[in-house]
């Protein structure tokens, strides 16, 4: 007979002394448990004690997390929460330095722990803590442990970052600022001026007024601590307030920049973050991905007032442009001296020119997006790559009126879809690392992106012979272009080049036609009925890969952890299919974790449900900045039994779909997701080609010739077994 469900089996731990093995009551109060356990090892004041684990976090055990304890737990009796901060807080006071300096260490682990952290914080430890910084008597591993402590006190957001005094500021901005600094105490500095920047608007203004971009590019050549830099670098860009993002360059050719922007894109910034990150000598890791995706989505967002720009059509300067436009690509010092004429030969140059609006141009960047953010692309193509823009013009230009590609409007429309294809104007998302190397190769990137395209565009209209009529399908083409480049990562604006070279327009249909033949080829009644009859073997096949996968299990990163300090989590299925094994990680691991490192189960007997998205418990618990479509697509939760769950965030939609096929197929549910889909439909023609190959291969005997009947409609039946 079972155990009753409130009773877990346990074996407690104390040192010098043998393991009592117990059966707890998880109905009895803890302090009843407590007390009993201390009384099997004769120890008085069960009330200074309390339960811990023994293995992983090492966490303590309250009312509110016992009913995570599963059975075969080992716990460890500890002194109180409330008993240990009280003896850490008067011994990192003591006038010993060793004395003190395993006070802090011992601090910076147990700060981790929210019980232990709300004790402390009580007890106006963050204050002892902050006074010992300030004091500048600390350094070494001594001040590396005070500000780790103080770190992972102030994560638990029990007390508010605007409490942080000024002097505290200078002394860690300084810590900064110093030329020879540990690495252990710069990292964790900066780490610490990230937060007051991202959880504090007050502090920011402090913070920016220590630290500025430029004292930080100096750490991006360390690769120990560039993670750390580029992510306080990031957290100054996100929360720049808007008086400091009004400052206007008058060269016509810049554009909309901020005063943190006009700081970002300096050569300085991005040819070290090019040469001493993205082309260093040391695999970029997941965090520093997430990191330069963050700068890339910022750096790009700088477009996104140009874009929701309108143009005015009475604003001299921006009429002076599309002058400008046309005088760069028909050299307007001819221009007739009548009023009249000019107005002619201008419509004429604005239609040559490939403007819907003849008469007035202007009114073609009235919409948003892209607003003034493709008049400003058009000048920097006529500008810098005056040759191109001219024969790209005058090329059209001498066309017959049905083939001819109108740069104007494919300018505009073009920027608009590249504002889409990299979400200009969008926050970035939680966990994503989708970054452009090339986009750091470039001082102006975007444009020189811009250039690209449109040279494609008008190449890819060519190759398509296309009129008027069909500039929607020429522009869905050179998306599929522009898309499948952007996804083989090209290095470099020349490495895009090639790409594109590759995906001319033929290659785009040979592209689709393979596409389509794997999603709907054969069918003919009789190739259906062979497709019915091997699916049920191909999805068995799919379910065995899927386990095995969750077999050798997956890394997930904690959701939610802006500290630089990269904190993971991995899980995987038992050998037999019957347990979910799953533990924290120090960081990411190469290859297999085994079974005995990962400290928590779940029996698979207990799980009641898997949900995705929005359904998941910790999507709905997480702000608006988080809960974005990306990390929503990438969510799933495991429901067991009593009311617990075990929350995931895929590190990319690959490993979402094998868990969530994986874990519907544990359950003995239909696997659904689009890999499942596509895996079974490429499975199955691939079984069907081989099966018709062998069909053909067959060597069918002469039959007698047919007795000669009534027309009529005939079944065939085959039979491929």
């Amino acid at each position: 007979m079972p155990p009753p469900a409130d009773i877990v089996k346990v074996a407690i731990e104390w040192p010098g002394a043998n393991a009592q093995l117990i059966e707890m009551d998880q109905k009895r109060p803890l302090t009843s448990i407590i007390r009993e356990v201390c009384d099997g090892w004769s120890l008085s004041g069960s009330e200074q004690f309390a339960l811990r684990y023994a293995d992983g976090p090492q966490l303590y055990i309250t009312e509110q997390s016992r009913s995570e304890i599963k059975n075969g737990t080992i716990l460890r009796l500890a002194i109180s929460p409330a008993r240990a901060a009280r003896q850490l807080l008067e011994r990192i006071q003591s006038h010993g330095i060793d004395a003190r300096l395993e006070a802090l260490k011992e601090l910076a682990k147990l700060s981790a722990d929210p019980t232990f952290a709300t004790e402390f914080i009580n007890m106006e430890g963050i204050g002892t803590l902050a006074r010992l910084v300030e004091s500048g008597t600390h350094f070494g591993e001594m001040l590396a442990f005070t500000l780790t402590a103080f770190l992972e006190l102030m994560d638990h957001g029990i007390v508010s970052w605007d409490l942080i005094s000024l002097s505290f500021i200078k002394q860690i901005a300084g810590y900064v600022n110093q030329p020879m600094v540990d690495v252990s105490i710069l990292q964790r500095s900066l780490a610490i001026l990230e937060s007051m920047v991202l959880n504090s608007h007050n502090l920011y203004h402090r913070v920016a007024q220590e630290i500025t971009v430029g004292q930080l590019i100096g750490h991006l050549s360390n690769q120990e601590i560039q993670t750390y830099a580029i992510a306080l670098i990031n957290a100054l860009f996100l929360k720049a307030p808007e008086d400091r993002r009004q400052e206007e360059y008058t060269n016509p050719l810049e554009q909309h920049l901020t005063e943190m922007a006009s700081t970002l894109a300096q050569k300085h910034l991005r040819s070290i973050i090019l040469n001493h990150v993205i082309r260093g000598n040391r695999p970029i890791k997941a965090e520093m991905a997430h990191q330069l995706y963050v700068l890339q989505v910022l750096t790009f967002n700088l477009l996104e007032e140009r874009m929701m720009t309108k143009m005015d059509p009475n604003d001299q300067a921006q009429r002076d442009i599309i002058f400008e436009l046309r005088r760069i690509a028909f050299d307007g010092e001819n221009d007739p001296t009548g009023t009249e004429k000019r107005k002619a030969m201008y419509t004429k140059d604005y239609k040559m020119l490939g403007f819907t609006n003849h008469v007035n141009p202007a009114m073609d960047f009235t919409l948003t997006p892209p607003g003034m953010l493709a008049l400003d692309n058009m000048l920097y193509l006529a500008k810098v790559h005056q040759d191109t823009y001219i024969r790209i013009v005058l090329e059209n230009s001498s066309r017959e009126d049905k083939h001819e590609c109108p740069f104007g409007r494919c300018a505009i429309e073009l920027t608009r879809m590249l504002c889409e294809i990299l979400q200009v104007g969008e926050l970035p998302n939680e966990g994503c690392n989708d970054y452009h190397p090339m986009f750091f190769t470039h001082d102006r990137a975007w444009e020189e992106f811009f250039c690209v395209c449109i040279q494609l565009l008008n190449k890819t209209w060519k190759e398509m012979r296309a009129t008027a009529e069909d500039f929607n399908k020429v522009m869905q083409v050179v998306r599929e272009q522009i898309t499948r480049a952007l996804a083989m990562k090209p290095s470099s604006l020349d490495q895009l080049k090639n790409k594109l070279r590759g995906l001319n327009y033929s290659e785009i249909l040979r592209l689709r036609q393979s596409e389509r033949m794997s999603q709907d080829d054969f069918q003919s009644p009789p190739i259906i009925e062979l497709r019915e009859r091997i699916q049920p073997e191909i999805l068995e096949l799919i379910k065995q890969q899927r386990l095995n996968r969750l077999c050798e299990g997956s890394c997930f990163r904690k959701l939610g952890n802006r500290r630089r300090q990269e904190k993971f989590w991995f899980c995987r299925l038992s050998l037999n299919h019957k347990v979910l094994h799953y533990g924290d990680l120090d960081e990411s691991p190469q290859g297999e974790v085994p079974f005995e490192l990962l400290s928590d189960k779940i029996p698979v007997s207990d799980i009641k449900s898997v949900v995705t998205g929005k359904d998941c418990p910790h999507m709905k618990e997480k702000s608006a900045l988080k809960q974005n479509k990306e990390v929503l697509e990438l969510a799933f939760s495991v429901l067991y039994d009593p009311d617990e769950t075990l929350n995931f965030v895929a590190p990319n939609k690959y490993e979402y779909c094998i868990w969530t096929d994986g874990l519907c197929a544990l359950l003995g549910r239909e696997m659904g997701s689009d890999l499942t889909r596509s895996d079974l439909d490429t499975l199955i023609s691939m079984e069907m080609k081989l099966r018709l190959l062998d069909l053909e291969n067959i060597t069918i005997p002469e039959a007698p010739p047919p007795v000669p009947k009534e027309p009529s409609s005939y079944n065939f039946t085959y039979n491929y077994s």
